[in-house]
């Protein structure tokens, strides 16, 4: 079977990935900042208590290992139908909100929890289970679910809440989650019954947290991918920011996002055909080492908007390629019958970094005022984690992954 004819026969697994990713929690994190205005101006709540929604981004790091270990106990379907009962219910509870911001708050929260089993935690585990030759490019198109969704659906609601209300906005959010989600789990392909070859005591993954922690891989990949994202967090919240206090313009910052949103997407196909082609580990360094690079630009403070571009464009390339990576790694080291235990792990650790990262620079901006040493000591922290990559060890030989597929295809 060749690279293509792989995609193409198992279209199915990929498409179920790409429809709830693109329905569930990572597409739809985006409605609070649409809906925020309105709301503030509906209940007249202070922008301090509203921003205090950024602190529930800590909450991965409960939520995304138990939706993990939940896939891996269980199965897709029934993990991720979780999320997509809570969603509309949760967006048609909002809906009916009458000012109480702690009400709305302990919604939220609910959301957060529970609709993690929505996220690529869980849909990804159905991709790398059956796609193994095309495996990189097969995350990066069920990758490219949510950034379609949120280029698309983000103005269409926006405009929907302007001429109809917020309220409606909230509804139209429950209904778009239910069918999006109804598709999503019906497209998975069904549970197969195990091999009588495999032992019965061998079907479900025990002991995966005791097991783990004895796996130097595991150590290894946890501490290169919290290194690399103590810097990364600047993509979402401080690059605007940062480029202004290095002289850029407005129309160069504005620009300049542009070809950040141009990498994302160049580095996220680029990096899942690469991963297909070439050793993983050295993939991952390469792209995980991007973002220090251009963090050293930035900091060198070079007079040349091109430079500039440069460093942004290398910082958007690795922000793209990181989603498909990770997974990736996750599979190549560990496996199917755990891959939702780990890799819901390592995406905690990308919050955990981010927490450090934000931290350091609260300490680095009272000391000097600016980001330059910032950007020098979380460059070179996440560089050092880049090169852990290198120390993973070689993944299982074909014939322990087919049985490891085998196992896994009796509880997924």
């Amino acid at each position: 079977m060749t690279y293509f004819e792989e995609l193409r026969a198992n279209w199915r697994p990929l498409l179920a990935a790409m429809i709830g990713l693109s329905t569930g929690f990572t597409a739809l994190a985006f409605t609070n900042s649409i809906m925020g205005p309105y709301l503030l101006r509906a209940f007249g709540w202070s922008k301090a208590d509203f921003a205090l929604l950024g602190m529930l981004g800590l909450m991965t790091l409960v939520g995304l290992p138990i939706a993990g270990r939940l896939v891996d106990r269980f199965d897709v379907r029934r993990t991720a139908l979780v999320g997509f009962v809570t969603g509309p219910i949760s967006f048609l509870a909002l809906s009916r909100m009458s000012g109480d911001f702690q009400f709305y708050i302990a919604v939220v929260v609910i959301q957060n929890l529970l609709c993690m089993t929505t996220t690529s935690t869980v849909f990804t585990r159905t991709v790398v289970q059956h796609i193994h030759g095309a495996r990189g490019m097969a995350l990066a198109i069920a990758a490219s679910g949510p950034a379609v969704t949120i280029a698309v659906a983000g103005p269409m609601l926006n405009n929907f809440i302007t001429a109809h209300g917020w309220r409606a906005g909230y509804i139209a959010l429950a209904f778009f989650t239910a069918i999006g989600g109804f598709i999503a789990i019906a497209l998975v392909p069904p549970r197969r019954a195990a091999p009588a070859r495999i032992p019965p005591a061998k079907r479900k993954p025990e002991g995966a947290y005791r097991m783990l922690v004895r796996m130097p891989a595991f150590w290894i990949l946890f501490a290169g991918i919290t290194l690399s994202n103590v810097s990364q967090f600047i993509t979402n919240t401080q690059l605007g920011v940062v480029l202004q206090a290095y002289d850029v313009s407005p129309q160069q910052i504005s620009g300049m996002i542009s070809i950040f949103a141009v990498g994302i997407l160049v580095g996220r196909f680029a990096c899942g055909l690469a991963l297909d082609r070439f050793p993983a580990p050295v993939v991952a360094t390469v792209v995980m080492a991007m973002p220090p690079i251009g963090q050293f630009l930035i900091a060198a403070n070079f007079d040349a908007a091109a430079v500039l571009t440069g460093a942004v464009l290398l910082i958007g390339l690795s922000y793209g390629a990181e989603g498909d990576l990770i997974g990736y790694l996750v599979a190549r080291s560990f496996g199917i019958r755990i891959y939702g235990t780990v890799l819901g792990l390592m995406a905690a650790s990308i919050s955990l970094g981010s927490a450090g990262g934000s931290l350091l620079l609260s300490m680095t901006l009272k000391g000097t005022g600016g980001y330059g040493l910032f950007l020098v000591v979380s460059g070179i922290l996440a560089l050092t984690g880049s090169l852990l990559f290198l120390l993973l060890p070689k993944p299982a030989p074909p014939e322990a992954e087919a049985a490891d597929h085998a196992i896994a295809a009796s509880t997924s």
